[in-house]
């Protein structure tokens, strides 16, 4: 039985006309070439946000997060601050500079029982309660 290319052999298109055998001739291009050009109709109809910039950008320290610590983890952690010496005992009282550590702002979610003076440049206003009540105080850097 004969193949299809050899029945067209001689015979220049093959049957599929002047573009239709180069490439993608007959779709008009691959993937979204001609949307300047030929598609221009149908991307003003089905994608209409295709071209150009939208919306905005926010400048990059508005958009970058504070690093925070809770009250909570002060009672984990003690052991690897002192360790790691972001912490030291004075006088009955834990001295533990978060600044030092790269924490931004003490948040109040959590339980302490050890009274502790803490350095940090933000802090809410339910971390200062829970210091305080414990015994503690927080400082700027």
């Amino acid at each position: 039985m004969p193949s299809r290319t050899n029945k067209f052999r001689g015979r220049r298109t093959h049957g599929r006309g002047k573009k239709a055998g180069r490439g993608a001739g007959i779709r008009g291009g691959h993937g979204n070439a001609g949307l300047h050009k030929h598609k221009t109709i149908s991307v003003l109809k089905y994608d209409p946000m295709h071209f150009g910039r939208h919306g905005f950008k926010r400048p990059q320290k508005m958009v970058s997060a504070k690093i925070t610590l809770n009250v909570g983890d002060l009672d984990e952690k003690l052991e690897e601050f002192l360790r790691d010496g972001f912490a030291e005992k004075q006088d009955g009282k834990v001295k533990v500079n978060l600044a030092n550590m790269g924490v931004d702002k003490l948040l109040g979610f959590g339980k302490t029982t050890n009274s502790y003076d803490v350095i940090v440049a933000e802090h809410s206003a339910k971390a200062l309660e829970k210091l305080e009540a414990a015994g503690g105080s927080i400082q700027q850097p």
